[in-house]
Formats: structure tokens, C-alpha cells, sequence
């Protein structure tokens, strides 16, 4: 029936689930480990890659406006997010909440984009991970073969000149993504601890960059600051800047994965809006300092098609010795946002599955680890053929707005839910509702709008691919499908 499509979770019913009595997941993660989780997905490959791609195709040295224009957006979907951690504290993330306020239908393609938003975005930092390892080996006369480390599709240049192109598969983004899967298996309390290692050590580095390149900032490199339009949209001036922020926003996700660990906090109402407003305003504030160092550093065209920024403007400072130590922070950081990235698409399957809107396979707990494994073998499989064969650019543009239209979704489910049940439990409330809702959506909406049209089509296209699945299993199988049709 029609009217299936619309219904909502329980509020009370997912309270209970989140219970300690419905939880299956242990709860092992207290308010800085959840402020160290969402740092550890932020800080990564928009700080340490795209910030240069940004600033040369789009915004010049006013990429730093770029960030502020995407951390507005954040904050006011975080502020969203916070209070739907608070008041559903179980794992699942946009789906979870949509589910709640907007109905089945609304929840399945949220929780279908958030593959687009974690999976693939594990995917392309994996790819960024290996352009950083080949720099680092190449340094010590290390060659891998051409075969085994560019995918068909790419070209990758290495500081000495060297172009690698015409590979067969990306071996070392697909080897990462399997040891990380095999170590989120064991457990996410063990995870959580090596995630915390690898966020203070690329915390340290990130501060030592800004010390060290300050003193060495060249105010010529910053003129002009936002250089004039081209005559397209994406290139300069104010609608570069826009498209600047649109092209780094997934990397702003940090705060969301966060989210997906509510079932596995110690205390989520107190602790969940803790880590995802914590978590965005440290990596914010490094976020701005770090580029407007980089882009002092070096003039902003020099960055265009280089995939190692941080690298290239730290030469600039003359720590010719510290090079090395930079480029392992780096991968330090990108394995701590892969791990981020794959923990939270599990924990979105998990409670898919749980609904009967995907396989029990998806929801099956290791008897020793209390972990999703099966779901993580999955991801593991599927993250690595992205990794192996699709270009980087390609995958970053998916997830940036697969990422938007989830914040879109979870603002006007905040907005609809305060209007529904007011009188709900809220242990932190986003304020000046409806305008923080609103306003959400409508930043989120425009840097939609100044990505390329062919992030629309593939949108439209995996959108399509998940309509397939829901209605040819999700539907019939829907746990709360099932009672609705009994009840009629």
C-alpha cells in the first residue's frame, strides 16, 4: 500500500532500542574519544589535497572563505545533528532521524546516499593515501610498478617529475581499505584508541606547519585574494569561492560519522553534541589557519593538478628534513579518516538491516567482537574496487554532494519533528529553530548547485539503482511495513 511509504519509526521504539537492554553494541566511547572520532574524519583530504585544487581551479587564496562557507553550513546541520544524537542516540546516523520524522521512504534514500557520503568517501581518500605513500617511497628511490598503482583512468605526478599513468588497478588504496576493515572488526573500542594516536599525531604536524610557514608567508602571494571570474561560474570570484567550498565539503563530514557511534557512547545525550560540535569547531579554526599558511606560502596556480599541496608549500620553508616526517602524518591522518569513514557506513547498514530494509546478513554480530563483521567484509569488498579503478576527482564530487543532500534531509527533519512533538525529550536543543533548519538547507542547497552538472546525473543514477532495491526487497521486508499491513 501507498501509505507504507510514509511511515514514521516510533520515537519511544528507538529509544528502547538504544537502551541498554536493546543494544547490542558495546559502549565504550566517552566525549573525547567522539570529539577525536569526528576530528579524525575531518582532518584529511580536504586539508592535505583538495585545499590546493580548491585554491587553483576555484577560489585562489580566498580558499580560506571557502572553508568558513562550508563550516557555516556544517554548523548549522551540526546544530541539527546535535539534537537528534540527543534524542535518538542509536547508531544509523541521517537514516535514524529521518526515519523518525519524514517516513520509510524519505529514510531509505537517505540511508542509500549515506553510502555515497561514507563508503565512497573512503574510496577516495584511500586513493589520496596511496599518492602519498608513492611520494614517500619515491623519496628513498622506492619504485613500485606502474601496474600495481594507478588505476586506468589516472595520472599521477610525483614531485621529481615522474607521471604515472595507464595502470592496471590501485593496489596500495585497496590493501589499506582491507587492513582497516580487518582491524574495525575487532572492535570499535580498539579502533578508537588507534584513531586517537594517528589524530594527535596529525594534530602536532598541522600545528607545526602553521608554526613553521608562518614566518615564511609572502603577503605578494596573497594578491589579489579572491581573483577576478573568469566569465564561469565555477572559476574565481564569488561563485569560485562557492564552488571551492562545495568541492572540499565532504571532507567536512566528520561530525556526521560521529553520529553513527551513538549506540557505542557511554553517554549520548550529554556526549553526542560534545563530539559533533567539537569536533567541527577545532578542525575549523586548523582548517583556515592551514590554508592561509599554504596559500602564503606559494602562489595559488602552482597548485593546479598537484595532489601533495602541503608537501609542495612546505618545501617553501627550507625544514627540507621534516619533509619526510610530513608526508607520514599525513598518511597517519588519512588512515584515521578511512577508519572514521568505514566504521560509520557500517553502523548505517547495521541498523538498515536491523529494520528489515536490507539482508540480516548486514546486522549479524561477531559472538566474540560485538561487531557488524559481515558488514564490514562487505564494505571492505566494495570500497576497494572504487579505490582500485575510479579516479579520485570523480569520487570526491560524488560524496560532496551525497553529503549535502544528507545535511538537506536532516535539518528539515529537525524543523518537522519540533513542530510534530515538541514536548519530546531533547537533552540539547539546536536554537532559533526554525531559522538554523532553514538556513541549513539553504546553504546546503546552493553549494549543490555549484558543483558540476555530472554530480547531479550520477546522484540521479545511484538514487535510481536504491528505488530498485527498496522496492523489490525493502518494501516486502520492512519490519515496520510488516505491522503497518497487519494492522489495516
Amino acid at each position: 500500500m501507498a501509505n507504507q511509504l510514509w511511515i514514521r519509526k516510533p520515537l519511544a521504539r528507538l529509544q528502547e532500542e538504544s537502551s541498554d537492554e536493546g543494544n547490542q553494541l558495546k559502549r565504550s566511547l566517552g566525549a573525547s574519544s567522539l570529539v577525536a572520532l569526528g576530528i579524525g574524519a575531518i582532518i584529511g583530504a580536504g586539508l592535505f589535497s583538495l585545499t590546493g585544487i580548491a585554491a587553483a581551479e576555484h577560489a585562489g587564496p580566498a580558499v580560506t572563505i571557502s572553508f568558513v562557507l562550508a563550516a557555516v553550513g556544517c554548523a548549522f546541520a551540526g546544530l541539527c545533528y546535535a539534537e537528534f544524537a540527543s534524542m535518538i542516540p542509536i547508531a544509523g546516523s541521517a537514516y535514524t532521524y529521518s526515519y523518525t520524522t519524514m517516513g520509510e521512504f524519505v529514510a531509505w534514500i537517505i540511508g542509500w546516499d549515506l553510502v555515497l557520503e561514507y563508503a565512497l568517501g573512503a574510496a577516495t581518500v584511500a586513493v589520496s593515501w596511496s599518492r602519498y605513500l608513492l611520494e614517500f617511497l619515491n623519496g628513498f628511490g622506492i619504485h613500485l610498478p606502474v601496474e600495481l598503482v594507478c588505476s586506468p583512468f589516472e595520472k599521477v605526478k610525483l614531485s621529481d617529475g615522474t607521471i604515472i599513468e595507464g595502470g592496471v588497478i590501485n593496489l596500495p588504496a585497496i590493501l589499506i581499505v582491507w587492513l582497516l576493515s580487518l582491524l574495525l572488526i575487532r572492535g570499535t573500542q580498539g579502533s578508537a584508541l588507534m584513531n586517537n594516536i594517528l589524530v594527535v599525531v596529525k594534530v602536532a604536524v598541522v600545528l607545526v606547519f602553521i608554526a613553521l610557514g608562518w614566518s615564511h608567508i609572502d603577503p605578494a602571494n596573497y594578491t589579489p585574494y579572491i581573483p577576478a571570474n573568469t566569465g564561469e561560474y565555477e572559476h574565481f570570484g564569488w561563485t569560485g569561492i562557492a564552488t571551492g567550498a562545495a568541492v572540499v565539503f565532504f571532507a567536512f563530514i566528520g561530525f556526521d560519522a560521529v553520529s553513527t557511534a551513538a549506540q557505542e557512547a557511554k553517554n549520548p545525550q550529554r556526549d553526542m553534541p560534545i563530539g559533533i560540535l567539537g569536533s567541527l569547531a577545532v578542525c575549523t579554526i586548523l582548517y583556515v589557519l592551514f590554508a592561509h599558511v599554504m596559500t602564503g606560502l606559494v602562489n595559488y596556480k602552482l597548485f593546479a593538478n598537484d595532489a601533495k599541496p602541503a608537501a609542495t608549500a612546505f618545501a617553501q620553508t627550507g625544514y627540507d628534513f621534516l619533509q619526510n616526517g610530513l608526508i607520514v602524518a599525513i598518511l597517519a591522518g588519512y588512515t584515521s579518516v578511512m577508519l572514521v569513514m568505514l566504521l560509520g557506513q557500517s553502523r548505517v547498514f547495521y541498523t538498515m538491516s536491523k529494520d528489515g530494509l536490507l539482508p540480516k546478513f548486514f546486522s549479524e554480530v561477531h559472538h566474540k567482537f560485538s561487531t557488524p563483521w559481515k558488514t564490514n567484509i562487505f564494505f571492505m569488498l566494495f570500497v576497494s574496487v572504487f579505490a582500485g579503478f575510479v579516479p579520485v576527482s570523480d569520487l570526491g564530487h560524488m560524496v560532496s554532494i551525497g553529503t549535502l543532500f544528507a545535511f538537506c534531509l536532516v535539518c528539515a527533519g529537525v524543523w518537522m519533528l519540533r513542530r510534530k512533538m515538541p514536548d519530546a525529550p531533547r537533552s540539547f536543543k539546536a536554537p532559533l529553530v526554525p531559522f538554523v533548519p532553514l538556513a541549513g538547507i539553504v546553504v546546503c542547497l546552493y553549494l549543490m548547485y555549484s558543483l558540476p552538472i555530472e554530480s547531479w546525473y550520477r546522484l540521479a543514477i545511484w538514487l535510481g539503482i536504491g528505488l530498485a532495491i527498496y522496492f523489490g526487497y525493502g518494501k516486502k521486508n520492512s519490519l515496520m511495513g510488516k505491522e503497518y499491513n497487519q494492522n489495516q
